[in-house]
C-alpha cells in the first residue's frame, strides 16, 4: 500500500506538474509571466518549510543533530557540483543563462536527473510517514510547475512542437518513478539510512530554493513586488507548517 502512495505522489509531483504547466501555457504571455512569478515565490516557501520544518527535524530525531547538519552541508556542496557538471539549473524563465547556453536535449537530461532526485525525496519522506510524504509531494509539485513552464518555452523556441515538448517533458518527469521505487525497497530494508537520505533531501530543497528561486525573485525590486513575494514565501512555509500539524 505504501508503494502505491509513493507512485501516486510521484505522478502528482512530476506528471501532474508537467500537465498543469502545459495548461498554463494557454494563458496570455503577460498573465503567464505573472503567474510563474507568483509560483516561484510560493515554491520557495514550501521548499524551505519542508526542509527546515519537516526533513531536518525528523532526521535529527533519528540521528545526532551535528551529523545531520554536516550531511546537509555536504549535500548543498554536492548539488552545486552536480549543477556545474550537467547544467542542472532551476531556471524559471527561458532567458536564464542555462537556457541560453544548453541545448534542448541537455536541458531534458538535466531535468530527468532532477526528477530522479525528486523521486528519492518523495519515497524517503513516505517511508518516514504518510503525512511527511504529502508535505514533500506538495513542495516538489510547487517548484516543478514554474520550472516546467520555462522548459516548455525553451523547447518550443528550439523548434519542438507543443505536443512534442509536452511528451518529452513528461518522459523526463517520469524518471522519478523508478527512483522512488528503488528508494522505497532500499530504505524499507535499511532503516538506518533514512536520516542520511532525509538530510540529503533537505539539502536538495534548500539549494533549489536559495540558488534557483531567490535570485529569480530578486529580479523584481519594486516595493509592491517585494511585499507580494514575502507574503507568498510566508504562505508557502505556513502551508507546510499547518499540514505538518495535521
Amino acid at each position: 500500500m505504501l508503494l502505491t502512495y509513493i507512485i501516486i505522489a510521484i505522478l502528482i509531483g512530476s506528471a501532474g506538474s508537467v500537465s498543469l504547466a502545459g495548461l498554463l501555457l494557454l494563458l496570455k504571455e503577460d498573465k503567464l509571466q505573472k503567474t510563474a512569478t507568483y509560483l516561484v515565490s510560493l515554491a520557495g516557501g514550501t521548499l524551505l518549510g519542508a526542509a527546515f520544518l519537516g526533513m531536518m527535524p525528523k532526521a535529527i530525531n533519528l540521528l545526532t543533530g551535528s551529523i545531520i547538519l554536516q550531511i546537509t552541508l555536504v549535500g548543498i556542496v554536492v548539488f552545486f557540483l552536480i549543477e556545474k557538471i550537467i547544467l542542472w539549473r532551476t531556471c524559471y524563465n527561458k532567458e536564464c543563462e542555462r537556457h541560453q547556453n544548453a541545448s534542448a536535449p541537455l536541458i531534458l537530461i538535466g531535468d530527468a536527473f532532477h526528477n530522479f532526485i525528486d523521486g528519492i525525496v518523495i519515497a524517503s519522506a513516505f517511508v518516514t510517514s504518510i503525512n511527511f510524504g504529502i508535505l514533500a509531494t506538495i513542495a516538489v509539485f510547487a517548484h516543478e510547475i514554474p520550472q516546467e513552464l520555462a522548459d516548455f518555452g525553451v523547447l518550443i523556441k528550439n523548434g519542438y512542437s507543443g505536443k512534442k515538448a509536452f511528451c518529452y517533458n513528461m518522459i523526463s518527469g517520469l524518471t522519478a518513478i523508478p527512483a522512488g521505487i528503488l528508494a522505497y525497497y532500499y530504505l524499507s530494508s535499511t532503516n538506518q539510512l533514512i536520516p542520511y537520505v532525509l538530510a540529503f533531501s533537505a539539502a536538495s530543497f534548500i539549494y533549489i530554493a536559495l540558488a534557483g528561486l531567490v535570485p529569480q525573485m530578486h529580479k523584481k525590486t519594486q516595493l509592491k513586488d517585494s511585499i507580494i513575494q514575502f507574503i507568498l514565501i510566508i504562505l508557502g512555509i505556513l502551508i507546510i507548517y499547518f499540514l505538518k500539524e495535521i
